[in-house]
């Protein structure tokens, strides 16, 4: 079976869960693992949450050097099988499944997130986003998207309870992108078109500062 095929057969069955209707094009790879850069001061660690298939994934291994390691938190165990055979023979990427919460996250140069916030409520957004932007060292990226165009259109297309679960999730990222992006990126070549946001950990304000 193809990684397509296994792609869009698991859309089919967990749609919610898996979130996109296709794999990242590679546009939208390389905007996701911009700031996969090895390092010449030392190996870096690197996670990628959500790697479905692995369309990007290719991409974060080939930004590795030697020394870097790669963490991959699959969710859906099809395609964690899938990446643990593709990726059997390199050291450097283990393979972990199960949701982003089960998991104790270590700390990472950059982290790159391929999971559907706009399918999850928001109470479980904040909490892997927290738990993301948490584990970065200082100086380390989190690089996620979502698909251009759609908080608008679900604002219009919802009503209700719906609608205000909307709203409380869009809030939810709202502000987390206020509080840590430093960039994003519209990626056109990708199905549906894509935003990519760069996000930053915000240093702690000194006690004093300011006044």
């Amino acid at each position: 079976m193809t990684e397509v095929t296994l792609f869009f057969r698991e859309f089919t069955r967990t749609r919610r869960a898996t979130g996109a209707i296709a794999p990242s094009s590679p546009r939208l790879a390389r905007a996701l693992t911009r700031y996969v850069i090895p390092s010449p001061g030392g190996p870096r660690a690197v996670l990628e949450v959500g790697p479905g298939t692995g369309a990007v994934t290719r991409y974060v291994v080939e930004a590795l050097g030697p020394l870097d390691t790669l963490d991959l938190v699959e969710a859906n165990p099809r395609f964690a099988a899938l990446l643990a055979e593709t990726y059997a023979g390199d050291g450097r990427v283990r393979v972990l499944t199960g949701p982003v919460q089960d998991h104790e996250l270590g700390s990472y140069d950059t982290v790159v997130c391929g999971l559907p916030f706009a399918n999850f409520d928001a109470a479980t957004t904040e909490d892997i986003l927290g738990r993301l932007v948490g584990a970065l060292r200082p100086g380390g990226t989190l690089s996620y998207f979502a698909y251009a165009g759609m908080p608008p259109l679900r604002r219009a297309l919802t009503t209700g309870r719906a609608r205000l679960r909307v709203l409380e999730l869009q809030s939810v990222i709202g502000r987390v992108l206020a509080r840590h992006r430093f960039r994003s990126e519209t990626v056109l070549g990708n199905l549906p078109p894509a935003r990519v946001h760069h996000l930053a950990p915000v240093a702690p304000v000194a006690v004093g500062a300011g006044v």
